[in-house]
């Protein structure tokens, strides 16, 4: 998103009027990238361009919030519905019931999905745009999991992944034929691997090694790009806030 020097510094909150926005930026208060810029009507990239007032670092005052929630084993990334209430279910929303205002509550959403067993680094956001931008096949977003599985781990079964493994569905309401892209692994264990994917198929990594007979025990999402949930210091079933910028540096532009 690009805006107006002035207009951006208008929405940080940093100053009391427009007046004293402008004025800074004549008096060569502020800087865009390192650079001192007194021209008002400057635009730039607001998610790639960091913005200073007298060395402090401005950021946009952002409507939408961001939430990282260590997911805990046994809960759903849905709302619950009556069938699902009947079966004492358990939705990761009710984590954040209590702990975020009522409207906030209510316009949460997850940034994709982890199955009910399935723990680990989950975004959840008000912002449906973000939703879109990493989940959507357009853009390949990569999450590394930690699996193990019930047999070890053989070297063809490392070669199928890395080439990609051909998951055949056929349950009777629906039938699906394709191929994994190729995907990096790596053995910490015999029995466990860390596995980065950039795809998000439902079911996909329990898929993957069931075609190859190797049932998973436990999954677990580590990190997306390079935001990494042990970064945070969380248990299963906390959570904290995150800014748009760091999600943004870390996920839509991750170093390479």
């Amino acid at each position: 998103m690009k805006l107006r020097l002035h207009q951006f510094l208008s929405k940080t909150g940093a100053f009391a009027s427009k007046a004293d926005a402008k004025q800074a930026i004549w008096d060569g208060e502020i800087t865009v990238n390192g650079s001192v810029v007194k021209n008002m009507t400057f635009q730039f990239n607001v998610n790639t361009k960091e913005v200073t007032y007298k060395g402090k670092v401005l950021e946009l005052h952002d409507e939408e919030v961001h939430f990282l929630l260590y997911k805990p084993a046994g809960c759903i990334c849905s709302r619950l519905n009556t069938q699902e209430r009947a079966l004492e279910k358990t939705s990761v929303y009710e984590v954040f019931r209590d702990n975020v205002d009522e409207t906030t509550y209510e316009r949460l959403v997850t940034v994709g999905r982890l199955d009910e067993n399935t723990t680990g680094f989950l975004l959840v956001t008000t912002d449906g745009k973000m939703v879109h931008r990493i989940t959507s096949p357009d853009h390949t977003v990569r999450k590394t999991y930690r699996v193990e599985t019930k047999e070890r781990i053989s070297e063809h079964h490392l070669e199928q992944i890395q080439n990609g493994v051909r998951i055949v569905i056929n349950d009777g309401d629906a039938s699906e034929d394709y191929w994994t892209k190729p995907a990096e692994i790596e053995l910490e264990e015999e029995r466990v691997a860390f596995l980065t994917i950039g795809e998000g198929k439902k079911r996909q990594i329990r898929r993957m090694f069931g075609a190859l007979g190797n049932q998973v025990t436990a999954l677990h999402r580590s990190s997306t790009e390079n935001m990494a949930l042990s970064d945070f210091d969380l248990a299963p079933g906390e959570f904290i806030e995150v800014r748009r910028r760091d999600i943004v540096d870390l996920i839509y532009q991750p170093s390479i």
